[in-house]
């Protein structure tokens, strides 16, 4: 029996959810509490800085291929099914969860109330029941916390079961392996097993909202940063990872709403959904991303990490166990931020990308039509290095810079962008943080100075009455000057001493775009096809 915590009822338990009959049902732990039991049961390690340190096991990041979606009445013609939402039976739903309540009885359980989405009009509660102390920390710090008083009337809508060491058996269960994380809409219930990695429980929430604020509640769900400036300007940052969206987004003279996910309602305001930040580790430093560094103390839970040799002091370059190794931590362990975690609509948005190959301007601004293909296209590039096996810079395209956490069909995000963008007059800029004057090995990266310049002169309307030239490949409006950053790199053509061979990777570049897109043209709008990019062999 685990003899800490704040041991309730089972009963009160089951008015919302059977788990069967658990032996100690602890509610609402502390930090300390939560830490200390991790400590006790072996699970984990007190660092110097005082962060808790665990391993989550097999699984050191997100199982796409293991997560699932119930098909039934609700979802079958309104979830966009493939490759990335995979339908899974509602009766094998129910098989598999009467599974894990046989497996959970006589154990102790976890109990987090909490709630998701920091504007009350969209407030969806959510209770996450878990096998492990660390896994109900990661809840408490990812999302937002009920007060005292709220908690004693505290109504659950949604249900999250974690329980990391319950494999589930594919030949019984339906799973592809052992592991899974399934959504059910239906019965407002994910269920998540044999994975310890504490991003399923994040994730999960995540598609859940992208699929009931757009379609039940008209609120575009974003996988974006966000900030706001001293005369209350809201901006955006989307951007997949490599891209720069949380170090463009942490800017001293602004206040962080968010880091990673976000609505934008119909009465304009931009809110968080989480309580926290989820970062990757790796190669930390107090230099690098002060930030985070600083914010890695205690109460917050480190995944993954090595450690200095006979020391707890974590060791941030040591990749033995994952590359991608996290920290999440409550969004107060950061200065300078939004409370409550809400901005009005946003003046600007910013689509972040990291072209290796050199054939993007450092910033150009996008019509309507643009706005909405680039947002369906999510591209970005991986270079050498950046994973085992790559050689050369490849291309990477993300449906809505999330497309592994989307339920229902990209362009339905996209037009729902492209009204709100035209309803509020927002400026959309696409910023290449990647090369220039050649591809990765030729050129030379931009630098984080200059591309730092351009956003600032976006936001305080620098680029508003300027001179602007088009690209000749993707139709881009490119500025002709900006303050701090040299005239001669604004045009990325300019750039490259042999322009025959930037026009052929520019329209490589450009084919690459257009066979993306292909999956999506059949739902895509004329405006939106009418911004795909000419392919011209030259």
């Amino acid at each position: 029996m685990n003899e800490f915590g704040k041991k309730g009822s089972n009963a009160n338990l089951k008015k919302d959810i059977d788990l069967g009959n658990l032996e100690n049902v602890f509610w609402n732990m502390s930090p300390a509490e939560l830490i200390e039991d991790t400590i006790l049961l072996g699970e984990g390690t007190l660092t110097d800085s005082g962060a808790i340190a665990v391993n989550t096991g097999e699984f050191t990041g997100r199982s796409p291929e293991d997560r699932f979606i119930v098909c039934d009445e609700k979802t079958e013609n309104n979830v966009w099914w493939g490759n990335i939402n995979k339908k899974f039976d509602s009766d094998k739903f129910d098989a598999l969860y009467n599974r894990m309540k046989a497996y959970l009885s006589g154990k102790d359980m976890y109990v987090r109330d909490s709630y998701a989405c920091a504007d009350d009009d969209y407030r969806l509660n959510i209770r996450v029941v878990t096998e492990l102390p660390w896994s109900n920390m990661f809840a408490h710090n990812m999302f937002l916390r009920p007060t005292d008083e709220e908690i004693e009337n505290f109504s659950p809508e949604w249900h999250i079961v974690c329980a990391p060491n319950f494999p589930a058996d594919p030949a019984i269960d339906g799973t592809r392996q052992s592991n899974f994380a399934i959504i059910n809409f239906t019965k407002k219930m994910i269920i998540i097993g044999g994975t310890g990695y504490t991003g399923e429980i994040k994730k999960g929430i995540f598609s859940v909202l992208n699929f009931v604020l757009p379609f039940e509640k008209n609120v575009l769900s974003m996988h974006c940063s966000a900030n706001v400036g001293k005369d209350n300007d809201t901006a955006i940052f989307f951007g997949l990872s490599g891209t720069g969206k949380t170090t463009l987004s942490s800017d001293p003279n602004r206040r962080l709403i968010g880091d990673d996910e976000h609505g934008w309602a119909e009465n304009g305001s931009v809110f968080n959904f989480e309580g926290g930040c989820y970062a990757k580790t790796i190669d930390l430093s107090a230099e690098k991303e002060p930030q985070i560094y600083e914010a890695i103390k205690f109460g917050a839970l480190l995944e993954n990490i090595g450690f200095k040799e006979n020391t707890t002091t974590p060791d941030y370059e040591d990749d033995t166990i994952t590359q991608n190794t996290r920290v999440s931590y409550p969004i107060h362990h950061i200065d300078n931020i939004m409370v409550p975690s809400k901005g009005s609509a946003p003046k600007n948005i910013f689509f972040l990308t990291c072209d290796a190959f050199g054939v993007l301007p450092p910033i150009s601004k996008l019509n309507s039509g643009q706005a909405m293909y680039h947002f369906i296209s999510g591209y970005t590039a991986k270079v050498a290095g950046t994973e085992a096996g790559i050689t050369e810079p490849q291309t990477v395209f993300s449906a809505c810079f999330g497309a592994p956490f989307l339920p229902l069909h990209p362009t339905k995000y996209a037009e729902m962008l492209g009204e709100k963008i035209e309803k509020n007059d927002v400026n959309v800029w696409l910023v290449n943080t990647g090369w220039s004057g050649g591809g990765y090995g030729v050129g030379q990266r931009i630098k984080l100075k200059y591309t730092r310049a351009l956003i600032t002169a976006a936001l305080t309307g620098e680029l508003d009455n300027i001179n602007y030239s088009k690209d000749e490949f993707f139709g881009l409006n490119m500025p002709k000057e900006c303050p701090n950053v040299p005239d001669e790199i604004l045009n990325p053509r300019n750039t490259w001493e042999d322009k025959e061979a930037f026009d052929m990777k520019a329209s490589e570049l450009a084919q690459a775009f257009v066979n993306n897109f292909k999956s999506f043209e059949s739902n895509a709008s004329k405006e939106i096809m009418d911004a795909a990019p000419n392919v011209m062999v030259k």
